[in-house]
């Protein structure tokens, strides 16, 4: 449990200096760890809760929370990210369906070769456009038990639809409400199984999160070059969605 731990901690301070939760690599140690799965979505949700707090915390007060472009995504995302989490699949389509999302997520961070060039002027994003997209994204986040916002910034900054840091404050926010609302669904859905989710070691793995997360979301709010490690953050989105894939099929 030390060695997960110690993975944890620095797979939260990656994600979180970009405005990530981690919720993706997560799930794929705790699926190879042959916890059961229905438990591993909650775990991985809760982890994620944690890390991003700080960073919605540590990105707004930075003053790159922008909060009337972020509503529309949020607003739409709860209730599709609880009906996610809600729904009961198959251990196998659940590994198929988070190892397809993390492939395309991984490779579109990976393949924009214009995320640090700062050129190309901010395109606006409808209201409409934003309710789809959150409904979609949250949707999705809550099926596959992570916070959704490794699809979230790809869409929002491929299209330059927002500044980079603008893009990693959103993302740790829409992690954060999706977190929530997924983990009620997931919370939901398995009942009086989910009793015993506080008497496991499994919980020790907040607390290293919580310490990795802070660190990683204060350092990259202030310091960190977003583009770089956003890049290193989609290659290894990239392995975790073929190990996945591969123990899927």
């Amino acid at each position: 449990m030390s060695y997960m731990a110690l993975a944890f901690a620095a797979v939260a301070f990656l994600y979180a200096s970009v405005g990530f939760g981690g919720g993706s690599t997560y799930t794929a140690i705790l699926i190879e760890s042959g916890l059961d799965y229905d438990l591993v979505p909650p775990i991985s949700l809760l982890c994620n809760v944690v890390v991003v707090t700080g960073g919605v915390f540590h990105f707004a007060r930075a003053g790159y929370l922008d909060l009337r472009f972020a509503s529309p995504l949020i607003f739409a995302s709860i209730p599709a990210a609880f009906l996610g989490g809600f729904l009961h699949i198959e251990e196998t389509v659940f590994v198929a369906t988070l190892g397809v999302a993390l492939f395309v997520a991984g490779v579109l961070l990976l393949l924009d070769r214009r995320w640090n060039s700062g050129t190309g002027a901010i395109r606006p994003l409808g209201l409409s456009a934003r309710l789809g997209l959150g409904a979609i994204l949250g949707g999705l986040a809550g099926i596959t038990g992570i916070g959704g916002g490794i699809y979230l910034a790809p869409a929002l900054h491929l299209p330059r639809f927002a500044d980079e840091k603008t893009v990693a404050a959103t993302s740790s926010f829409f992690i954060l409400v999706n977190s929530l609302a997924g983990l009620s669904g997931h919370l939901t859905k398995l009942g009086s199984q989910a009793g015993v989710l506080p008497g496991m070691s499994f919980l020790a793995l907040p607390v290293a999160v919580l310490i990795g997360g802070q660190l990683g979301s204060l350092i990259g709010a202030t310091r960190l070059p977003v583009a770089p490690i956003r890049r290193l953050t989609g290659l290894i989105i990239l392995i975790v969605a073929l190990r996945l894939l591969w123990r899927a099929f």
